[in-house]
Protein backbone atom coordinates (compact mmCIF):
# COMPACT_ATOMS: atom_id res chain seq x y z
CA UNK A 1 0.00 0.00 0.00
CA UNK A 2 1.22 3.57 -0.95
CA UNK A 3 1.62 6.13 1.55
CA UNK A 4 0.02 9.41 -0.19
CA UNK A 5 1.15 12.49 1.90
CA UNK A 6 -0.51 16.11 0.65
CA UNK A 7 1.56 18.84 2.55
CA UNK A 8 -0.39 22.21 2.67
CA UNK A 9 -2.62 24.34 5.10
CA UNK A 10 -5.45 23.64 3.44
CA UNK A 11 -6.01 26.31 0.33
CA UNK A 12 -7.72 25.81 -2.76
CA UNK A 13 -4.29 24.31 -4.42
CA UNK A 14 -4.22 22.00 -1.81
CA UNK A 15 -7.47 20.70 -2.00
CA UNK A 16 -7.05 20.38 -5.90
CA UNK A 17 -3.96 18.87 -5.68
CA UNK A 18 -5.37 15.89 -3.41
CA UNK A 19 -8.65 15.83 -5.97
CA UNK A 20 -5.97 15.21 -8.66
CA UNK A 21 -3.28 12.60 -6.92
CA UNK A 22 -6.42 10.68 -5.65
CA UNK A 23 -7.33 10.34 -9.62
CA UNK A 24 -3.45 9.54 -10.84
CA UNK A 25 -3.76 6.81 -7.85
CA UNK A 26 -6.97 5.49 -8.47
CA UNK A 27 -6.14 5.65 -12.45
CA UNK A 28 -2.85 3.77 -11.66
CA UNK A 29 -4.71 1.03 -9.90
CA UNK A 30 -2.50 1.41 -6.64
CA UNK A 31 -3.94 0.48 -2.99
CA UNK A 32 -3.36 3.92 -0.99
CA UNK A 33 -3.72 5.73 1.88
CA UNK A 34 -4.09 10.02 1.57
CA UNK A 35 -2.72 12.29 4.28
CA UNK A 36 -3.24 15.69 4.95
CA UNK A 37 -0.19 16.88 6.27
CA UNK A 38 -1.10 20.52 7.33
CA UNK A 39 1.53 21.28 10.29
CA UNK A 40 3.65 23.66 9.03
CA UNK A 41 6.38 22.10 11.75
CA UNK A 42 6.41 18.79 9.69
CA UNK A 43 6.80 20.44 6.36
CA UNK A 44 10.37 20.90 6.99
CA UNK A 45 10.85 16.94 7.88
CA UNK A 46 10.64 16.49 4.20
CA UNK A 47 13.04 19.88 3.06
CA UNK A 48 9.77 21.09 1.56
CA UNK A 49 9.60 24.81 1.58
CA UNK A 50 6.63 25.89 -0.86
CA UNK A 51 3.38 24.58 -0.71
CA UNK A 52 1.30 22.48 -1.45
CA UNK A 53 3.87 19.39 -1.92
CA UNK A 54 3.08 16.38 -2.73
CA UNK A 55 4.88 12.86 -0.90
CA UNK A 56 4.83 9.09 -1.97
CA UNK A 57 6.13 6.71 0.52
CA UNK A 58 8.58 9.37 1.79
CA UNK A 59 9.83 11.14 -1.69
CA UNK A 60 8.48 14.34 -2.86
CA UNK A 61 7.38 14.32 -5.72
CA UNK A 62 6.02 17.96 -6.50
CA UNK A 63 6.34 21.24 -4.08
CA UNK A 64 4.94 24.48 -4.62
CA UNK A 65 2.15 23.75 -7.50
CA UNK A 66 -0.76 21.88 -7.85
CA UNK A 67 -0.34 19.76 -11.20
CA UNK A 68 -2.65 18.41 -12.90
CA UNK A 69 -3.92 14.23 -12.55
CA UNK A 70 -2.33 13.62 -15.49
CA UNK A 71 0.70 14.88 -15.32
CA UNK A 72 1.03 13.17 -11.46
CA UNK A 73 0.02 9.80 -13.22
CA UNK A 74 3.08 10.73 -15.64
CA UNK A 75 5.50 11.54 -12.64
CA UNK A 76 4.24 8.72 -10.21
CA UNK A 77 4.85 6.28 -12.92
CA UNK A 78 8.68 7.35 -13.73
CA UNK A 79 9.63 7.98 -9.98
CA UNK A 80 7.71 5.41 -7.82
CA UNK A 81 8.08 1.45 -8.52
Amino acid sequence: MKKIQILGTGCPKCSQLAENTKKAADAAGWEYQIEKVTDIARFADFGVMMTPALVVDGTVIFSGKSPSAAEIEKTIKEKIV
